[in-house]
């Protein structure tokens, strides 16, 4: 099974179901009166964490995510039905980003997030009626549903993550403390893929992650550490495994101070994240000298083991449960509590004169109020109208430079716009909707 940690998916919530025109009609009820139902509520689109899964496998090959539509009202008020919802599973430590930002860290297994909001339903004419206007002639269509794309990774789950160069044993103490299985030869990058492994030690378990070995400049691309360092990001500790004799030539003590920048420079967290320093591979001539070399200029942090052979390996585990004692509880990568909170208040809307005698008209409200307009009612056009002249969008066009018959879009919808009151405007033989929010 191909490994799969990054994918980019296309998302579309359901449109909301039109509301219905419709009047009661039954023998001696001359005056039935409205009886249009709303539309019912688009789907939304859900991820949901799953601890059974291990890959985005499932969406690099569908990433394509869109929820069902709600069904149209009718009469007798009959509301339409909602919408099918469409939830995704996801690793566990699957984290969300939208345009580059962080939008869902999802660490616990059944933990959900809405990732597009289903548009709501158009309401019917018996929504719309009032004693001022008993017998309404307008509804509304539905609104549509969210749209957006996002960028999901996958950072495994694990409390000790294991880095160094590649052939300095990381895959062997992973078999050595846990019943993983890793592949191990004697040659560079065996590892391709990230391992887990469960480690029980003094009636204490921890996951140990293995990522395939660095190299100089693999923060930038070289080599495969580069590809999978993200899945180390949410350890508590991490053990740094050195080869005595060192790497393509590279002098062992050296060589610690490259991994350390490449985790620097990767990512901050790996930076802060406490590390222990351990010289694998004690059973071979030449490491007692590394050892000494790396405990004089580290004063101490260094332990030395054998994956091999076993030896060092308990005390290496003793010196890991104290370790993680001391940084308790995963680490999330929802960074949006610890910024500053900044609210903005976006305008209501724009204008933009895009040349030609063509305006765009830009904002939510603007948009979604478009978006649900059945321009064939004329009654709904003149609600519309009374919308956009109320907040201001005749004056704002008008400062703008608009003139009689020039377009203005907003959204997909386009319209004429005239300095006429829409209830006195003449019908066009091209049936094209003309909003006149000037004088009355």
């Amino acid at each position: 099974m191909n490994f799969i940690d990054k994918v980019h998916v296309f998302i579309a919530a359901g449109n909301g179901g039109d509301g219905c025109l419709s009047f009661l009609r039954e023998k001696f009820m001359e005056f039935g009166g409205p009886n249009g139902g709303d539309g019912g509520r688009g789907g939304d689109v859900w991820f949901e964490a799953a601890s059974r899964l291990t890959t985005l496998m499932d969406l690099h090959f569908h990433p394509h995510l869109e929820a069902g539509r709600g069904g149209h009202g009718k009469g007798s008020e009959k509301t339409g039905d909602d919408g099918a919802d469409v939830t995704v599973k996801v690793p566990v430590g699957t984290v969300v980003y939208r345009d580059g930002a962080l939008v869902a860290d999802l660490h616990e297994d059944g933990q959900r997030w809405r990732a597009a909001a289903g548009g709501r339903g158009g309401r019917g004419n018996a929504s719309f009626k009032s004693r001022h206007n008993t017998a309404p002639r307008l509804a509304e269509k539905g609104e549509p549903g969210e749209k957006a794309e996002y960028d999901l990774e996958l950072k495994l789950l694990a409390d000790v993550g294991l880095v160094g160069f590649p052939n300095a044993g990381k895959s062997s103490f992973l078999a050595r403390v846990s019943r993983a299985k890793p592949k191990i030869a004697d040659y560079p990058f065996t590892t391709l893929t990230p391992n887990l492994g469960v480690a029980y030690h003094k009636h204490v378990s921890f996951v140990l992650a293995d990522i395939p070995g660095l190299i100089e400049g693999a923060a930038g691309g070289k080599g495969l550490g580069a590809q999978f360092l993200r899945h180390v990001e949410r350890t508590r500790v991490l053990l740094h495994l050195v080869d005595p004799a060192g790497y393509m030539g590279e002098d062992p003590v050296a060589g610690v101070k490259t991994i350390e920048g490449e985790l620097k420079t990767f990512s901050p967290r790996l930076a802060e994240t406490p590390r222990v320093l351990v010289v694998n591979k004690t059973d071979l001539p030449g490491a007692d000298a590394v050892v000494k070399a790396l405990k004089k200029k580290y004063r101490g942090r260094v332990l030395a083991v054998s994956a091999a052979t076993g030896a060092g390996v308990d005390e290496l585990l003793d010196r890991v449960i104290e370790e993680l004692a001391k940084h308790e509880g995963p680490r999330h990568f929802d960074d949006r509590a610890e910024a500053e909170t900044v609210h903005k208040v976006e305008q209501g809307f724009s204008v933009e004169n895009l040349g030609g005698g063509v305006f765009a008209l830009r904002g939510r409200f603007v948009e979604r109020a478009s978006a649900m307009l059945d321009a064939s009612l004329p009654e709904a056009v003149q609600r519309y109208q009374h919308t956009l002249k109320r907040i201001g969008v005749d004056r704002a066009l008008k400062k703008a430079g608009i003139q009689e018959g020039d377009t203005v879009r907003c959204a997909e919808f386009e319209f004429e716009w005239t300095d006429t009151a829409a209830k006195r405007l003449p019908q066009r033989r091209d049936k094209r909707t003309r909003i006149g929010i000037g004088k009355k």
